[in-house]
């Protein structure tokens, strides 16, 4: 697999809207918005309700910068407008809104007060591919197992998105999401048009919590399966989990969080013993006289971000 998914770093903003402009089909929704879309996701980057990823091609040569993908955590207001027929192109309308200093997307505060009662609405903003790479199935199929990844976990109330390509339409249709009506608004399993008539005019595609549920067996389900945590994390000792699950050692997880390493030591040793209070079978200490000490810390943090691969919610926002 040469395709490898990372946050985006502000260095990474302006060369993804790049992408975004010279893509047939969703350069043109954007129109003078372009302008301002780099500066709008660097005023987000960090945000709970904004969450951003880029993909690298690592094939012969330094990484080369090959899709761009971003989701945003919404309110219920505007999940319901971007519902209501007539549809319109939901990655420019949230900048717009943006914009005008009229976001529609949650307050950190809302996000972990969301996903501990309720749950959230999610909107995918924008998936797009270089040019270059637009017809690449391994990009393609990079997009949306990695989307399942980063937004497992999550308590999801409904998801919805909008396709770039024919063949994104048909990946929607086989991972187990359904189409909007745009007659009356409801999910069907049926397009209003053609694929290659639907992705010139602002169209939906998603899924609900008590759908998902009709469809298990599907990608877009597994969204909706939810265990409340048990650790409780702090937002920092989340970022850190989130990057060593990327892979790298505590000097790559120093570089990439802007912390020291003996900050990155002191943050492991804070989260096994929180993670010991709950479940020390899961994260044993050994004993100070036995050997290979090393070794078995490195075996500890192997068990630990095994379990989290599994137990995706203890990595989520949530309320104290």
């Amino acid at each position: 697999m040469t395709i490898r998914c990372r946050p985006m770093r502000p260095i990474d903003v302006y060369p993804c809207v790049e992408i975004v402009a010279e893509h047939p089909f969703i350069g043109p929704r954007y129109g003078s918005l372009l302008s301002d879309l780099g500066s709008i996701w660097l005023s987000l980057l960090g945000r709970e309700a904004f969450r951003a990823y880029v993909y690298e091609d690592l094939q012969d040569g330094p990484p080369r910068l090959v899709g761009v993908a971003c989701s945003a955590i919404i309110s219920a207001d505007f999940l319901q407008e971007a519902k209501t027929p007539p549809f319109f192109w939901i990655g420019p309308e949230l900048a717009r809104r943006v914009c005008l200093g009229q976001s529609p997307l949650l307050s950190d505060k809302q996000v972990r007060e969301g996903n501990s009662h309720g749950g959230l609405n999610v909107t995918i903003w924008e998936r797009a591919q270089h040019v270059r790479d637009m017809h690449r199935i391994e990009v393609s199929n990079s997009f949306f197992s990695t989307f399942i990844e980063l937004h497992r976990g999550f308590q999801l109330k409904e998801i919805v998105g909008q396709g770039s390509t024919v063949e994104t339409l048909a990946a929607h249709s086989r991972n187990g999401y359904l189409f909007i009506s745009k007659g009356d608004g409801k999910y069907t399993e049926t397009m209003d048009k053609q694929p290659h008539d639907l992705i010139r005019e602002p169209h939906l595609t998603g899924l609900t919590r008590e759908l998902a549920f009709s469809r298990l067996g599907t990608w877009a389900s597994t969204l909706f399966l939810y265990e409340p945590p048990r650790f409780g994390f702090s937002p920092g000792e989340q970022r850190l989990l989130l990057t060593a699950l990327l892979g790298g050692t505590d000097e790559d997880l120093a570089d990439e969080l802007g912390i020291s390493l003996s900050a990155v030591k002191k943050a492991w040793h804070s989260i096994y013993e929180r993670v010991s209070n709950y479940d020390a079978k899961l994260v044993p200490s050994p004993a100070p006289v036995e050997e290979g000490i090393a070794e078995r810390g490195k075996m500890k943090k192997q068990r630990l971000l095994a379990y989290l691969r599994d137990h995706p919610e203890e990595l989520r926002p949530a309320a104290p």
